[in-house]
């Protein structure tokens, strides 16, 4: 029936005759552009076909290990660094965040131990500190007393401050600048204040190397609260360079110059640009709600203040956020141990792609040396004594000097490359195939062909036979269909 019409349709129009099939096979050896493998099949002499066989098979063997140690390289995933340096007319400044080493004003403080222990709580939030528990009943005994204090607008009102009594000279690339070109942050070091910010409209620009940021600080030590005892040692100004995009970051990184000092700060500008995953560690992907641009830093605050706001149903003040202000009381009670327990557990991490917050796929960084010398000499402390009318004690004590310049108008760029990236790795399996084979795109087409064409051959025949296997436990009258069919496929 039609299953007899349909065996003899594939046994007469798609299966071809075993003369036919070797000669098929004879012709592709002789006319592949697969080198070498005519020259078996072609001569006549033995000990030719067997040598000439040999350096086939070598050669095939040779090309299937080397592309194998290429696959193997590639998914190794591979890179390379490479640095160069681009002169410019002009480039970018960069942001520059100032604090006093004082958080304080003496008149405003009280209780001294109370309020720094209250700082030491909100300013864990960035890096953790030791908590002492024997504060706990001063703090409730304070609370009780002071129920609608509030940290932040106590540091805000009370800490350090910039006006024209501490910010005594400002100059930028011959222009002179005023305190209200700083814009005000919460940082660990309390009130600080950021030149050249992401707020403003256009970005301040140099184009000369050498000249930059010139600042004169008054710190005012008769206001210091900062207690030895307490750990706070040091007078003087701190200050870190960031991008105008980043927020500043001050622990390990900040910079500080003592009073009486004159800091000549000259900077480089190094960007990074890392690969993503699996070549390098970044994900591109990643975006912070509340932040411009990624970065590890800003991706930490807002994984902290993820996790405080869950927890605690309150958010604190120096991270980012829309909640509600946590209290001083929530800060003890819930805040600082929630640190503690992202801290313990890693629920915010650093660094490797399948952590919290990957490394940033491109970053600037500011590179910079800085050299000291002792501000004013003799005439210039008279000057400027006169000048302020302040003696020149109080000058020694009590002022600050920075410069901070560019070293030379270009800027370096680290960037992490692909060693090897898949038009390079077909290029080096083509080159291998040519060198050992002399085979090429139109040899591995031709290959696919001969393979599929004997595949096809071959899942014919086994349609072919299929019919005939259930009725091997036939009964007798099927046995002549059966010899039949096997005789028709032996012919075949």
């Amino acid at each position: 029936g039609l299953l007899e019409k349909t065996r003899l349709y594939l046994i007469k129009k798609l299966l071809p005759r075993l003369e036919d099939r070797k000669k098929y096979h004879q012709d592709f050896a002789s006319s592949t552009s697969f080198h070498g493998v005519h020259n078996i099949v072609q001569t006549q002499s033995k000990t030719r076909r067997v040598m000439w066989l040999l350096v086939v098979m070598g050669s095939l063997a040779i090309v299937i290990w080397q592309i194998c140690n290429r696959f193997i390289y590639y998914f190794s995933w591979p890179t390379t660094t490479s640095v160069y340096v681009q002169y410019v007319e002009n480039v970018e400044f960069p942001a520059v965040t100032f604090c006093n080493l004082n958080r304080f004003q003496a008149h405003a403080v009280t209780n001294l131990q109370i309020i720094f222990f209250l700082w030491s709580i909100v300013s864990g939030v960035h890096q953790k500190k030791a908590v002492q528990d024997n504060f706990s009943q001063e703090l409730n005994k304070f609370l009780l007393g002071n129920q609608n204090f509030s940290i932040k607008e106590f540091t805000r009102e009370h800490g350090f401050y910039l006006n024209s009594s501490t910010l005594l000279e400002c100059e930028f690339f011959g222009k002179t600048c005023y305190p209200e070109d700083f814009e005000h942050v919460f940082t660990e070091y309390g009130n600080c204040f950021t030149f050249n910010h992401n707020d403003l409209p256009q970005k301040r620009r140099v184009s000369a190397s050498g000249r930059g940021l010139s600042l004169l600080f008054d710190v005012k030590q008769e206001q210091f609260t900062d207690d030895p005892s307490l750990g706070y040692t040091d007078a003087g100004v701190t200050y870190v360079i960031h991008s105008p995009k980043e927020l500043p970051r001050f622990d390990g990184l900040g910079l500080s110059t003592p009073v009486g000092m004159h800091a000549q700060v000259a900077i480089r500008q190094l960007k990074t640009i890392i690969q993503e995953y699996p070549w390098g560690e970044c994900k591109p992907d990643i975006k912070l709600q509340h932040h411009k641009i990624y970065s590890t830093f800003g991706c930490l605050r807002e994984c902290k203040a993820r996790y405080i706001q869950d927890w605690c149903g309150c958010l604190p003040f120096i991270l980012p956020g829309n909640g509600t202000e946590c209290d001083i009381q929530k800060f003890y009670t819930c805040v600082y141990p929630a640190l503690y327990e992202i801290e313990l557990e890693g629920l915010c991490t650093v660094g490797t792609h399948n952590s919290t917050c990957p490394v940033p796929c491109e970053e600037t960084d500011y590179p910079t040396t800085v050299t000291y010398s002792s501000f004013a000499g003799e005439k210039a402390i008279k000057f400027i004594s006169a000048k302020l009318k302040k003696t020149p004690e109080y000058i020694r004590q009590n002022l600050v000097h920075i410069d901070i310049k560019y070293n030379d108008l270009n800027y370096k760029t680290t960037q992490q490359q692909k060693a090897l990236t898949v038009p390079e790795l077909l290029a080096d399996v083509g080159g291998q195939l040519g060198l050992f084979c002399g085979a090429s795109m139109i040899t591995i087409i031709e290959l696919l062909e001969y393979i599929v064409t004997n595949f096809c051959w071959m899942c014919i025949f086994l349609l072919l036979k299929a019919p005939e296997m259930p009725q091997w436990n036939l009964p007798s009258q099927e046995q002549p269909t059966h010899k039949e069919e096997k005789k028709g496929i032996q012919e075949c």
